[in-house]
C-alpha cells in the first residue's frame, strides 16, 4: 500500500465524500486491540465501524498504547490490582513512516502503524508510537500508558495526538477537508494548522470541528499554560501570543474552551448534553455554536442477532430460550472468577461501566437494610453483578470497587468481576435482565452502555440523564427514576431521593412484573430492542456527523 498518497481503500459513497480525519485518544475497535479505557473508546470504535459500513471518506488518528489502559487483576483478597503489561499486535501493519515531533523542545521520533479496514471492518486507523530505539527512555514512555497520571507525560500525549496526527496527515497527503477532534485531547493540531496556514486563524476554523463529552466545566482538561509552552504544545508561539489568540488571559490553559474558539462548529453527545453545554459555555465569548448529535453504538457489532431473529419472527419461546442460554454462558465467567453459581432463572441486575464517583456504582447498597432484604428475598430472588475499571489512580473509585468486592463475600448472589473490556462487556449485557444505570443527574453527557444492553435483550433502569430522556418510555421499553428539582438539592439529598425511587420502582414495579407477568416483561424487552435498533445505531450517528457537523 502507498502511504504517501493515501486514500481510503474502498469505494466512497457520494453522500460521504468529504475527507475527514477523526482524532481520538482511544479506540475500542475489537477486544484484541487494547488501546481504550471506556465509553469514549467504545464510541470511537463504533464510529469507525459505521464509517466502514456506510463507506465514508474518514480515517482515524490515534495512539498505540504499549501497555494499554491497564490490566485489571486481583490481589490475594480479591481486591483490585493494577498491572501494566506490554502488548504486541501482529495484525497491525508497518507503514514505514517515521518522523519527528518537537516535545519539550526536543525532537521525538514517531513511528506509524496501520489497522487495515478489513481486519476488524473499520475505517482506516493510523496509530502513533514513540516506543522506538531512536528515542530516549522518557520519550519512549509517552505512548506506554493511556491517560498517564504524570501531568507532563499527559501533555506530551496530547501533543503527539494533535501535532503528530496533523503532521502524519500531511505525510500521507490525505488533505482532509475537516479535522474532527473527539474530545479536546488532540487540540494541539489547531496550533500546527495555525502555523501551517501562516498564522491565519480563519483557515484553522474552516477545517476544525469538535465533539465535547464533558457536562461540567470542572471536568474539562486544564493545564498550566507555562508548562504547555515548555512542553512545546503551542508549536513555537509565545505564551503572550497564545493568550491573545485563545482569549484566555489567565495562566490556566483550558483545552475545551480553546477548541470551542478554534472550531467552526461543535456538538454535545445527547440532546440534554447539548443544552447543558450551551448553557455551561454561554458566559464565554467567541465560542462556536454547539449542536447535539446523540451518541450511539454499532448494532452490527454489539447486537445478539439471534434475539432479533426470534423477535422478528414473533417467536417468544425462541427469545426466552436464547436469553436463558446467553445468561448461562455469561454465568460461566462469574463462576470462573468468583466461584459462585448463578441461576439463569433468577432476575439478574448488572451494573457495568467505568467506575467514577458520579456514576454511583454502589448507590443501591447504601440502604443497608433494604439491600440485605433484597438479596435475601425468596419471593423475588435477585442476582447482582458489578464490573468496570476505575482510573488507576482514582483512589475513591478504587475504594468503591474494593468495598463492593468485600460486600460480595457476604452474599452468594453478588459478584464483582474484573477484566471489563469489550468481550466481557458484551457478555454481561447478554446476562442482564435489568441494566442498572444511576449517574448523578446531569453529570452523564450521554452514556452508551444501556444502548448495547438493550441490543442484547436487557431492560434499562436508569436515572433520567444523558441519552435516557430520548429513549425510555417508562413501563414501555424501560424504567426511569423521575427527575426531581435537583438544582435545589445538595448532593446527599439528590442521592437519597434517587435511592428511594430506585427501590420503589424495583420493588413495586420491576420485580413483580418479571416474576408475575413475564409476558409483559418480555414485551418491554422487545420494545427496548426495537426502539434502540435504528435510532441508537451508530450508522445514524455517523450519518448525522456528515449531514450536521461536517456540512
Amino acid at each position: 500500500m502507498n502511504f504517501t498518497q493515501f486514500s481510503v481503500p474502498y469505494p466512497i459513497e457520494e453522500t460521504y465524500k468529504k475527507r475527514v480525519a477523526y482524532f481520538s485518544m482511544e479506540f475500542a475497535t475489537h477486544q484484541p486491540l487494547k488501546i481504550y479505557s471506556g465509553g469514549l473508546g467504545f464510541l470511537a470504535g463504533s464510529h469507525l465501524r459505521s464509517a466502514y459500513e456506510l463507506k465514508q471518506n474518514l480515517i482515524g488518528i490515534g495512539i498505540l498504547w504499549k501497555q494499554g489502559y491497564y490490566d485489571q487483576e486481583r490481589n490475594q483478597d480479591q481486591t483490585l490490582d493494577v498491572a501494566w503489561n506490554e502488548k504486541n499486535y501482529s495484525f497491525l501493519e508497518e507503514t514505514g513512516i517515521k518522523f519527528q515531533v518537537t516535545i519539550h523542545e526536543h525532537p521525538v521520533w514517531v513511528k506509524v502503524l496501520y489497522l487495515n479496514p478489513e481486519t476488524f471492518k473499520t475505517a482506516p486507523l493510523f496509530l502513533l508510537s514513540t516506543d522506538v530505539p531512536e528515542n530516549d527512555y522518557v520519550s519512549q514512555t509517552i505512548t506506554h500508558r493511556l491517560y498517564d497520571a504524570n501531568v507532563a507525560t499527559k501533555v506530551a500525549q496530547f501533543i503527539l495526538l494533535g501535532v503528530g496526527g496533523a503532521k502524519l496527515i500531511d505525510i500521507l497527503n490525505f488533505n482532509p477537508e475537516l479535522y474532527h477532534l473527539n474530545e479536546a485531547h488532540g487540540l494541539s493540531a489547531a496550533f500546527y494548522l495555525y502555523k501551517k496556514y501562516n498564522n491565519n486563524i480563519e483557515e484553522v476554523r474552516k477545517r476544525l470541528v469538535f465533539t465535547t463529552h464533558t457536562p461540567e466545566e470542572a471536568g474539562n482538561e486544564k493545564h498550566d499554560i507555562y508548562l504547555c509552552h515548555k512542553m512545546s504544545y503551542f508549536c513555537g508561539l509565545s505564551v503572550d501570543e497564545v493568550k491573545i489568540l485563545t482569549g484566555m488571559p489567565e495562566d490556566q490553559f483550558n483545552h475545551s474552551l480553546a477548541a470551542l474558539r478554534f472550531a467552526q462548529l461543535a456538538n454535545g453527545v445527547s440532546q440534554l448534553h447539548g443544552q447543558v453545554s450551551r448553557l455551561m459555555w454561554s458566559k464565554y465569548e467567541n465560542i462556536c455554536n454547539i449542536i447535539s448529535i446523540t451518541n450511539a453504538q454499532n448494532w452490527k457489532y454489539w447486537a445478539d442477532k439471534q434475539l432479533y431473529k426470534f423477535k422478528e419472527a414473533g417467536d417468544d419461546f425462541g427469545i426466552d430460550d436464547r436469553k436463558k442460554y446467553l445468561k448461562k454462558r455469561a454465568f460461566e465467567i462469574v463462576a470462573d472468577q468468583t466461584g459462585k453459581i448463578f441461576n439463569p432463572d433468577v432476575f439478574t441486575i448488572v451494573w457495568a461501566r467505568r467506575f467514577a464517583g458520579y456514576k454511583r456504582a454502589s448507590l443501591i447498597t447504601t440502604a443497608e437494610e433494604r439491600f440485605h432484604k433484597l438479596m435475601n428475598s425468596t419471593k423475588y430472588p435477585v442476582q447482582i453483578i458489578w464490573a468496570g475499571k476505575p482510573y488507576p489512580v482514582d483512589h475513591p473509585a478504587i475504594s468503591e470497587f474494593n468495598q463492593l468486592v468485600h460486600l460480595s463475600k457476604q452474599y452468594k448472589n453478588v459478584a464483582v468481576l474484573i477484566g471489563y473490556e469489550l468481550t466481557l462487556s458484551k457478555r454481561l449485557k447478554q446476562a442482564s435482565d435489568c441494566w442498572l444505570n444511576n449517574p448523578r443527574v446531569p453529570r452523564e453527557a450521554s452514556g452508551t452502555s444501556g444502548m448495547t444492553a438493550a441490543m442484547n435483550g436487557a431492560v434499562n433502569f436508569s436515572t433520567d440523564d444523558g441519552w435516557i430522556p430520548e429513549f425510555i418510555n417508562h413501563g414501555h421499553n424501560g424504567f426511569v427514576v423521575p427527575k426531581a428539582d435537583y438544582d435545589n438539592m445538595v448532593t446527599h439529598e439528590q442521592d437519597e431521593y434517587d435511592l428511594n425511587k430506585l427501590y420503589e420502582i424495583l420493588e413495586n414495579e420491576i420485580l413483580p412484573l418479571y416474576y408475575n407477568d413475564y409476558k409483559t416483561w418480555r414485551q418491554i424487552m422487545k420494545n427496548g430492542m426495537q426502539d434502540v435498533r435504528f435510532q441508537f445505531d451508530s450508522n445514524r450517528m455517523a450519518h448525522e456527523y456528515y449531514t450536521l457537523l461536517y456540512r
